[in-house]
């Protein structure tokens, strides 16, 4: 069955820098765009960036550009996001989720079909 195990996550301060990771497993990953989506408690889900099945097509939302750097290791089935210049407002449960662009061509519209029981990060000001 489909899994995904997303850790790196953890309680840093305004300005330091994280980098999350996520193993997939049960299909084939490489055959998968894949996508972080973020959460604040009491909040929609955010979709924060995505990249495509070959690694070449980077998404970003508007607020993480120029901070986050999203990436995959294709060999290994393994998602990675690197977030630096943290905000206190990038606090939140971050998500690896399965989904594809929808027909709209925008990422903010997409729906997961599978994704992590996510990592918790902390920024602190």
């Amino acid at each position: 069955q489909v899994e995904i195990v997303e850790s790196g996550g953890g309680e840093v301060h305004s300005g330091e820098s994280l980098k999350l990771s996520c193993v997939a497993s049960g299909f084939e990953f490489s055959g998968f765009d894949m996508s972080w989506v973020r959460q604040v408690p009491g909040k929609g889900l955010e979709w924060v960036s995505s990249i495509d099945r070959a690694g070449r097509r980077p998404w970003y939302v508007d607020s993480v550009k120029g901070r986050f750097t999203i990436s995959r290791d294709n060999a290994k089935n393994v998602l990675y996001l690197q977030m630096n210049s943290l905000k206190p407002e990038d606090t939140a449960m971050y998500y690896c989720a399965r989904a594809a662009l929808p027909q709209s061509g925008s990422w903010c519209n997409a729906v997961a079909t599978y994704w992590g029981q996510g990592t918790q990060v902390t920024v602190s000001s």
